[in-house]
């Protein structure tokens, strides 16, 4: 057993995320006069570089946010959409069943700079000069590399070096993969970076940033993204494709606010979430299944076997709605009959989400939870409308992660391809005014698509989480967004914002969540002691990164659940997998409020994450 870690607790500000170097760049953004927004750019710029394998300028940012004059939650949707020429047909005629998880077939436009610059403009006070100043200085002059990247390095060293050349000349220093601790330049990104800041001109702080932000997307950056995705180049089909992204594609898109989806949690909570254009709502679907369900986390507040069984079934129930309704399927609407006070917000037409949320639905959802594993895919009919999965995610098989297999616990998981199943990072801020934000950057990983030489940075390939199959909710189609798994959360106690939350893990983000409020909201245990926590997650629905795959009962558990309690999860039907002690999820939080103290708390799992209060 670890040693028992307790809250970091400060009066003026409250930090976490999953690099170390991230949080200290955003706790001397706070000690130095600027607000959790102006803390939260500073961090999630240098998680670009600190780690790259999981993050990067090619990638995608949403938040969900409070400001301190407005506690209504809002989100900002940084997730870019497909391109224009980026057809089922187009994609079809490449020989592709499913999106590539690698190569320049799977790239989005690039949504993390318009994201960062667009929160720092409307929510911050510093220049974007000094919010880039931390990453900036890491990228020219080097940092560090924490264990995991050199093992993902080495994992795909002999593709960059047959396949990538410029990923190879970026990351294999002297032809060798670097070793752990080894410090890293990033020249062409860090010449990038400069370039935009000297494009930041204007009248005023605002004027500066726009100006920044359209040296990106209908200027240089644009144009050399362009130029390199027409040269074909290796993916995970083991042939060479060209991508399909333009200039045209990055100048007609940008970042946009929404509100917040706000769900009750039970106990007198709510949580705040992305729309259905990600799998955010997967989080308010099982919170409501297990409403009015006795929960016994014991005196120790580690789960026992009937609370580890009822929210792995509630998650099934719930992830199986995700694949049959969520999507950016058809433009903006919200569906009808919202129940227990649901707010739907963010919601395209065709994902209903008030039906989904209703206590009629839930009442009808919940009665399907048995005494023993439901090893079977079963989205609902909300309001009667008849489900959608395609023929590839209804059938069991075709492989995925576990997420804890590969580079490490909640990371990508990379084969020799190249190919990724990918991950990302996270950053929680609240300052003493009452900011607070909670953002789950990724996308870009140097492991993803080849680095741009000019640039110093790869494009990402979340448009795998696209199906290939006319008339699904998250169907391809240009200028949609993909179904990310990227899923930021605030919780708020009787409308109050409480605490802002997220972790890494790709699908497995909403079921860590859960882990961890329902330790926090119905175990008892403060913000660490909850993180801590023995974690769990189901397998046993459609992946969202290829090879896509799902496995009927699967459920992954940590040891420190006891053998008793995985004995009798097996005995219930589950195919219990031990990924050890200590090994699921990277969980970040930070929280306000039962008294004058801002609190932080971070996973001891990855080893790397910190949480500071000041």
């Amino acid at each position: 057993m670890a040693p028992r870690g307790y809250e970091r607790l400060g009066p003026s500000g409250a930090v976490s995320s999953t690099h170390h170097l991230g949080t200290a760049a955003a706790a001397s953004v706070l000690s130095r006069g600027g607000n959790a927004f102006d803390a939260a750019v500073a961090c999630g710029f240098v998680l670009q570089v600190a780690e790259p394998h999981l993050c990067g300028p090619g990638g995608e940012m949403p938040a969900v946010f409070v400001t301190a004059s407005d506690p209504i939650p809002r989100v900002l949707c940084a997730q870019g959409g497909a391109p224009a020429a980026a057809t089922i047909p187009t994609l079809r005629g490449e020989g592709c069943e499913i999106v590539p998880g690698t190569g320049l077939l799977a790239a989005t436009v690039p949504g993390a700079w318009d994201g960062w610059l667009t929160l720092l403009r409307d929510h911050g006070t510093w220049e974007l000069a000094d919010v880039l100043e931390p990453a900036l200085g890491y990228a020219a002059s080097g940092i560090p590399l924490v264990p995991r990247i050199p093992e993902t390095i080495a994992t795909v060293a002999e593709h960059f070096r047959a396949h990538w050349p410029s990923s190879a000349a970026q990351w294999l220093p002297g032809g060798r993969a670097p070793e752990p601790g080894e410090t890293i330049r990033l020249p062409a990104l860090a010449a990038t970076w400069r370039r935009l800041l000297d494009a930041a001109r204007g009248p005023s702080r605002e004027a500066r940033i726009d100006a920044a932000r359209d040296a990106w997307y209908r200027g240089f950056v644009a144009e050399e993204i362009e130029r390199f995705s027409r040269v074909p180049v290796r993916d995970e089909t083991g042939r060479d494709h060209a991508g399909l992204l333009v200039a045209d594609d990055l100048a007609g898109w940008s970042a946009t606010y929404e509100d917040a989806l706000v769900a009750p949690a039970g106990g007198g909570w709510s949580v705040a979430k992305c729309g259905p254009w990600s799998q955010g709502p997967v989080l308010a679907q099982q919170l409501r299944l297990l409403d009015g369900i006795d929960l016994d986390f014991g005196s120790d507040g580690v789960a026992s076997a009937d609370t580890v069984h009822v929210a792995a079934e509630a998650a099934k129930l719930a992830f199986a709605d995700r694949e049959a309704w969520y999507g950016d399927s058809a433009g903006a609407g919200a569906g009808a009959g919202a129940g227990a006070g649901a707010r739907s917000a963010g919601a395209p037409l065709g994902v209903p989400m008030g039906d989904l949320l209703s206590d009629a639905y839930t009442d009808a959802r919940r009665a399907l939870i048995g005494v023993t594993s439901d090893g079977t895919l079963r989205p609902g009919a909300p309001g009667g409308r008849e489900p959608r999965i395609g023929p590839y995610a209804a059938a069991p098989g075709a492989g995925r992660g576990t997420g804890t297999e590969g580079p490490g616990g909640g990371e990508p998981t990379v084969s020799r391809h190249g190919v990724a199943r990918g991950d990302t990072v996270h950053v929680d801020v609240v300052d003493a005014a009452g900011n607070m934000i909670s953002v789950t950057p990724s996308g870009g990983w140097l492991q993803s698509s080849p680095t741009i030489p000019e640039l110093g940075f790869c494009l990402g390939t979340r448009a795998q989480m696209f199906w290939l199959d006319e008339g699904l909710p998250s169907s391809l189609a240009p200028g949609r967004r993909p179904r990310t798994t990227l899923s930021p959360s605030l919780g708020l106690l009787d409308g109050e914002p409480r605490i802002a939350f997220g972790t890494p893990g790709g699908d497995q983000q909403d079921q860590w969540q859960l882990c961890f409020l329902l330790a926090h909201t119905r175990a008892g245990l403060d913000l660490q002691a909850a993180i801590d926590a023995p974690t769990w997650h189901s397998t046993a629905f459609p992946a969202s990164f290829a090879p896509r795959g799902w496995e009927p009962h699967g459920l992954v558990v940590e040891s420190r659940l006891g053998a008793e309690t995985l004995a009798e999860l097996t005995r219930r039907g589950h195919a219990v997998d031990d990924a050890g002690r200590w090994s699921l999820g990277r969980m970040c939080a930070v929280g306000r409020g039962g008294g004058p103290a801002l609190r932080a708390a971070v996973d001891p799992r990855s080893g790397v994450g910190a949480a500071i209060a000041l």
